[in-house]
């Protein structure tokens, strides 16, 4: 047989005292964790699974760090060590295809990804431009003055797409920074340069071509083929992007937040809807601000009801921190050295993290580990994680290595989203309204309402509507008309009261302080408390004293 997948299960390999390995599909969603030092075998390990995946109908995400894993996209060989590994683990050993598409945020080596800035939000924005508090707290009036404004939230899409529409929309809270002060907070001009300083270096990284239009649907990554039936596999090129370590972790992050945010809830379905591999996770969590590790750790705790899996790939575990650790509860372990004690450490961490076997002595085995074995622990029946054991991994039956570009161009060729995301969209945003402001003077416009409120005019006779203008000659305009001329309220400044207006203020006054008194015996009486009284008297004292000095 060509795989010695079970239904509802993943083959991947042999343990020594307990037997072939299987990862349940029903419970592949509870996160995982590929660890081990480099040459160990970890990118195999990720192929193997993302196979599975694929042939049980999942759809896969995985970046392809170095390179190795566009393989996935070729027929795989019959090599002499692959047949025979095959046979020690009782099955025969057959090349297979797997349907890719090859994602590219450059948009070089695949279909280009893109999200709009509004879309990416001031923290993972913060993060990406590694920005200090101060600088930060600018990001964050600029979202918001975004959100309030009223011409920009007129826009069909959301104002801040690109890099220019931050650029532009900074620029111009720099010149309206007094103003913008009164209703937001300090916007400091130094800040804001330095946060300008920032963006012109994401822009030499390539990162404005992360942000744009069209932006990502989140349901084109999960797809099968219509052929087949199986789960497409989604792979990034992010050989390159590792030159901008922080743009790749928070991309990969913003990626998980979409999903999260933008799929409905379903338990725990008999096999997931996505999973996601993230390699060198390390970037993510490498001097991340306490905000950004609480918001790792509630989406990886909550996605799993979303039906999407997990699955971080790094060298050493103790790159993960713990909380989001004891979510993994899916485990391969590759060989760990012990060279010095951080890496002591980490091979006792390791070692501590499984179910122990009576048969094995873990921390002394993961030290021992040839290339293409590992320790291997996988949740069975009621999600309780099974022994530990070492485990010979199974061969791939894609290609191991890189597709040639030629090859590489052939599946995107074939892709069925070519040309959806190829040409980029410059859509009428922020930075055409902004750029007009400046021209003809840089002035705020009048405050919009507050954030989450639609800015529709109010209706007539519902709270915060206008009152309706009194029609000129109609009774309740001529009632107001005689009040005004009784009291003389209106009068221009100088004119003098009439006799008969200082009487009527006078007698006006005297029936205020009799309400007054009544008013605060009332209060004084109901609540107890004289203070009430007092402040009840003095509110009808001054609401008459206010219209009397008109």
């Amino acid at each position: 047989m060509p795989s010695p997948d079970r239904d509802g299960k993943i083959f991947v390999g042999k343990g020594e005292s307990t037997g072939d390995q299987y990862l349940a599909l029903a419970l592949a969603n509870r996160h995982g964790l590929v660890a081990g030092v480099t040459g160990t075998g970890k990118t195999v390990s990720l192929q193997v699974l993302a196979e599975g995946f694929s042939r049980a109908g999942v759809p896969v995400f995985a970046a392809d760090v170095k390179g190795d894993l566009s393989g996935i996209a070729a027929s795989g060989e019959a090599k002499p060590d692959f047949i025979k590994r095959a046979k020690d683990l009782g099955f025969d050993y057959a090349p297979e295809e797997f349907p890719v598409i090859f994602w590219d945020l450059f948009g070089v080596e695949g279909h280009p990804i893109r999200a709009t800035v509004f879309e990416m939000g001031p923290l993972l924005i913060s993060r990406m431009l590694e920005l200090n508090d101060v600088e930060e707290g600018v990001i964050n009036i600029a979202f918001r003055y975004a959100d309030d404004d009223p011409e920009l939230k007129a826009l069909e899409i959301d104002g801040l797409v690109g890099l220019n529409d931050l650029r532009e929309l900074l620029a111009y809270l720099s010149k309206n920074a007094k103003e913008i002060a009164g209703r937001y907070g300090n916007v400091a001009v130094t800040a804001v340069g330095a946060v300008q300083r920032q963006l012109l270096v994401l822009e030499n990284q390539g990162g404005a071509k992360f942000f744009g239009e069209p932006a990502l649907a989140v349901g084109d990554l999960m797809k099968t083929d219509p052929k087949s039936g199986r789960g497409i596999i989604n792979v990034l090129a992010a050989d390159k992007l590792m030159a901008s370590p922080r743009l790749y972790a928070t991309f990969l992050l913003w990626l998980l937040s979409e999903l999260f945010e933008k799929l409905p809830e379903v338990g725990d379905p008999a096999k997931p809807k996505l999973v996601f591999f993230f390699d060198e996770a390390h970037l993510l969590f490498s001097e991340a601000p306490k905000e950004l590790l609480e918001k790792v750790e509630q989406v990886v705790r909550l996605i799993r009801s979303k039906g999407v899996g997990v699955y971080f790939v790094t060298q050493n575990p103790l790159d993960v921190p713990d909380k989001v650790l004891d979510q993994l509860g899916n485990r391969v372990q590759h060989a760990l050295r012990a060279f010095t004690p951080r890496d002591q450490k980490a091979v006792t961490a390791a070692a501590q993290t499984f179910r122990p076997n009576p048969n094995l002595n873990t921390a002394q085995v993961i030290m021992e580990l040839g290339k293409g074995e590992a320790l291997v622990s996988f949740l069975e029946g009621n999600g309780t994680p099974a022994m530990v054991d070492r485990t010979l991994i199974r061969p791939p039956s894609a290609r191991i290595g890189p597709v040639a570009a030629d090859e590489r161009k052939a599946v995107i060729d074939k892709s069925p989203l070519k040309g959806k995301y190829e040409q980029a969209i410059a859509p009428h945003s922020a930075y055409e309204i902004l750029q007009k402001r400046l021209a003809e003077g840089g002035a705020l416009p009048p405050a919009g309402p507050p954030s989450g409120q639609a800015g529709a005019p109010a209706i007539p006779g519902q709270p915060g509507a206008p009152a309706p203008p009194l029609e000129s000659g109609g009774v309740l305009h001529k009632m107001g008309e005689g009040f005004r001329n009784v009291f003389g309220i209106g009068r221009k400044r100088g004119t003098p009261l009439t006799t008969s207006q200082q009487v009527a203020r006078n007698v006006a006054r005297a029936v205020a302080v009799g309400i007054g008194a009544q008013v605060a015996a009332e209060l004084t009486k109901s609540t107890g408390s004289k203070t009430a009284g007092t402040l009840g008297k003095a509110v009808i004292r001054g609401a008459l004293g206010g219209v009397m000095r008109r």
